[in-house]
């Protein structure tokens, strides 16, 4: 049976957006019943395992105007934004509290292999579209023009909730996500990424053999259909100077979208042989317009979130971000199908997904007493864990003054990072759970921990972990 990945089909396009948005009746129902309707955040919350209490869901929920509604927003030229985060950009859809929303999120890698990842497929052919007389997405980055290549994320947004005002703290439930199929009919059922050993991974200067430096991109096939939980490798080749449409040579992978000129490239097969990778699909960058200014550039996470670049943001995770802008304006992006703690090489494994989420707003005046009353970062929570991320800098676009967006690149280190982790974690464990200093202190010791999110995004990360269970004893 075709799953939108037969073109020969004659209901090609329904069956192709029914599988990649997830809105097949049998998800319309899953989506309108139980957890997931909007006493969802009640039932959690009563269970013990949310940082929202059943008080604060009733009231948000009473907030909402009423049934929640399902929304749709698919990738293409008129629906991303490239490189940066923007308060100044129009919401592609305004969703109320409660409401869901389909999200289709394109890798800006996937001109790796444009065979396997852009060719028939609409929505990306139409923001991988580059001539010499034009471009499908111009501004690239967050600089001026076409933004330098400052910024490299492909973000679909954004998405404004409405009543959303700065002091609020959205909660983002990812309730699915699903690999976006190739449409090309020779890789039928298939999905498929690139992983760049790039100039910007750690690993960069500190080759042990072959040529010193390179640039190595591996690409990987992952099932479209589910009916496997891991990814294998196809092939990769080393990273040749590729001239883009204009004449502008580029050496190294130094602007998002380069269109990889196969004929001159050589492929290495049997690459990472009989090695199953397992898959854990989750976005790299998601996150709401920060206030500091008009354009800022993807690549460091911060205080609204963004690339934050932990794999366990994928299904069945709850995002908290702090609103600073009105109407939040969420984008989401850069998608992996996964992708290991400090994403060491420079990426995961970039792969086009698609995710279906539920928005809840919380207003600053219901969050008095509650554990979200003073959350100043994006925060984590999975069904087992609390994760705080720590960065570098918490909120560097305040902390290092107008140049921030420049310096923030020559300023990262994990000794800061930890700190921030620690210091977030430690707050939380005396204002959320009650303990004193020396008693938060005692359990980070003992029971949090911390780890190396990513070393590769400027503004590096480390986050701190906390296991729910460790607080059973509350509720005996």
């Amino acid at each position: 049976m075709c799953q939108g990945d037969d073109p020969t089909c004659s209901e090609f396009e329904r069956h192709r957006l029914d599988f990649r948005t997830g809105m097949a009746k049998e998800r319309r129902a899953f989506l309108k019943s139980g957890f997931a309707a909007s006493g969802g955040a009640a039932a959690l919350a009563t269970t013990g395992i949310s940082l929202v209490s059943p008080a604060l869901a009733q009231v948000s929920a009473a907030r909402a105007p009423g049934e929640p509604r399902m929304h749709v927003l698919p990738a293409n030229a008129e629906t991303v934004h490239w490189g940066y985060f923007s308060r100044t950009l129009q919401p592609r859809v305004e969703v109320e509290s409660g409401d869901y929303v389909t999200i289709e999120t394109l890798t800006h890698h996937a001109n790796d292999d444009a065979d396997r990842m852009v060719k028939g497929d609409p929505g990306a052919e139409s923001v991988f579209l580059w001539t010499r007389e034009k471009k499908g997405v111009m501004r690239r980055g967050a600089g001026p023009g076409d933004g330098g290549g400052l910024g490299v994320h492909i973000c679909t947004g954004p998405v404004a909730v409405r009543g959303a005002e700065p002091g609020d703290v959205l909660e983002v439930r990812i309730l699915d996500v699903m690999p976006r199929p190739c449409a090309n009919p020779e890789y039928k059922g298939l999905a498929f990424g690139s992983n760049a050993a790039a100039n910007w991974g750690f690993h960069y200067k500190d080759l042990l053999t072959g040529d010193k430096p390179r640039e190595v991109v591996t690409i990987y096939e992952v099932d479209a259909r589910g009916d496997r939980n891991w990814a294998r490798a196809v092939y990769n080749f080393k990273w040749v100077p590729v001239t883009d449409p204009t004449g502008k040579v580029h050496p190294t992978i130094d602007y998002p979208g380069l269109p990889v000129d196969h004929t001159k490239t050589q492929r290495n097969h049997g690459v990472l042989k009989n090695i199953r990778v397992p898959i854990r699909p989750h976005f790299g960058t998601m996150g709401l317009a920060p206030k500091e200014a008009d354009f800022v550039n993807s690549i460091p996470p911060s205080y609204t979130g963004g690339n934050i670049d932990n794999w366990r943001i994928g299904k069945g995770a709850t995002m908290y971000y702090p609103v600073a802008v009105p109407g939040a304006l969420l984008s989401v992006g850069d998608p992996h199908a996964s992708q290991g703690d400090s994403e060491l090489c420079g990426t995961a494994i970039e792969c086009s997904l698609t995710g279906t989420f539920q928005l809840i707003l919380h207003k600053r005046a219901d969050l008095g007493g509650t554990p979200l009353e003073s959350l100043d970062f994006p925060m984590i929570e999975t069904a087992e864990d609390w994760v705080m991320s720590g960065f570098s800098y918490p909120n560097y676009l305040a902390d290092l003054g107008p140049d921030a967006q420049n310096e923030i690149f020559a300023k990262s280190s994990i000794d800061l990072a930890m700190r921030d982790a620690f210091r977030k974690m430690r707050g939380f464990l005396m204002h959320a759970k009650g303990l004193t200093e020396d008693e938060a202190i005692s359990l980070m010791s003992i029971a949090v921990d911390f780890g190396i999110t990513q070393v590769v995004d400027g503004n590096w990360g480390v986050h701190a972990i906390i296991k729910k269970n460790i607080f059973a004893g509350a509720a005996s």
